[in-house]
This record gives structure tokens, sequence and C-alpha cells, in this order.
């Protein structure tokens, strides 16, 4: 299930979204990239729809995915 982001506090959203980064470790290559600069980065990605805020029912969870990769697995579980 999407989560819309405006039902989020903004405090909600930036402690799921530094979950998910510190969670993570995404690799950046061989430049040095900071936390915030992380977030800012996966923040800009969900207001653009290029990323989705997703609940998992089955696992009680909240995740953050690729909106490709979201399209992909509904359609499988279809």
């Amino acid at each position: 299930m999407i989560i819309p982001l405006e039902q989020l506090t903004a405090e909600t959203l930036s402690a799921i979204i530094e979950n998910f980064v510190l969670r993570e470790g995404t690799e950046y290559g061989s430049e040095d990239v900071s936390l915030n600069d992380k977030i800012a980065q996966v923040h800009q990605q969900l207001k653009q729809g290029t990323a989705l805020l997703v609940y998992s029912e089955l696992h009680e969870t909240v995740n953050i995915l690729p909106a490709d990769q979201f399209v992909e697995d509904a359609e499988e579980s279809a």
C-alpha cells in the first residue's frame, strides 16, 4: 500500500527517510556523500514520484522503493 506523503508529519517523514538511508548503506561510488545530502536526495525522489513510500501489511513495515520496482512487484502479485 502506498503511503501518501501528505499524510505524514515532516518529522515522521524525515525519520523514515533517515532510517532508510542508514539501513540501506547506499553506495554513491567514489564520491563521498553526506548523510544530509543522501536524505535530501531520497526526499526529492519521493516528492518527484520516482520513489514511493510503501507499507507492507504482511511484514508490518514501511519501506522506500523505486516507483518502477513497486509497479513490477504489484504486477507480479496480480
